[in-house]
């Protein structure tokens, strides 16, 4: 069954749509307070797409994402209490326990390195938030881990471009239905252990 491959055809379509810009900012936006889904699944195939517009969108990408964990913030410094029910129902408490670890330990470089990496960002914006990160060094350890992360992302497409795009056409239906498998064995043994 070639759904990925469908799909993957789809977002290219979208990522040429002439308010994709607009879609990837909500995105990043939303994905640095709250959503769960990464702007990467959009600005990968929008710098396929587009390859000329990589900075561009990298840097849309990174801006949106840092107001975005600004929101973040905000919230955890003005509510967390109430917010902390939401985080546990999501089954991030965990994440966020970690997270005013790491504030108290690491600072900077825990909200850089939540910034680059596929740690959930938003946890680590509403922790920053809590626990009264300085506001300055949130924001240019959001702005390196993010900018860096994102301009990687954008680099990597725009540079192998069609060279990856081809490799990924004729694999992307087995990654997708292995990554789906692998979800689906890692969310079954989360629970069998819990």
């Amino acid at each position: 069954m070639r759904v990925f491959s469908a799909l993957y055809d789809k977002v290219i379509q979208l990522a040429r749509h002439r308010h994709a810009e607009a879609w990837l900012g909500g995105l990043s936006f939303a994905e640095s307070s709250f959503f769960p889904v990464p702007p990467d699944v959009m600005l990968a195939p929008m710098v396929l797409a587009r390859r000329e517009r990589a900075w561009r969108l990298a840097t849309l990408t990174t801006v949106t994402s840092v107001l975005g964990g600004l929101l973040g913030y905000l919230l955890g410094w003005l509510i967390i209490d109430a917010i902390l029910p939401v985080v546990e129902r999501a089954g991030y408490l965990p994440a966020y326990q970690r997270a005013v670890d790491w504030f108290d330990h690491y600072g900077f470089w825990a909200i850089l390195l939540a910034g680059f990496t596929p740690i959930p960002y938003k946890v680590f914006t509403i922790a920053g938030g809590a626990v009264g990160l300085s506001l300055p060094v949130f924001v240019v350890g959001s702005v390196i881990g993010r900018g860096g992360r994102f301009f990687l992302v954008a680099w990597l497409c725009r540079a192998l471009g069609p060279v990856f795009e081809t490799r990924l056409l004729r694999w992307i239906d087995l990654i997708g239905w292995s990554l789906l498998a692998l979800i689906a064995v890692a969310g079954g043994l989360w629970w069998w252990l819990r």
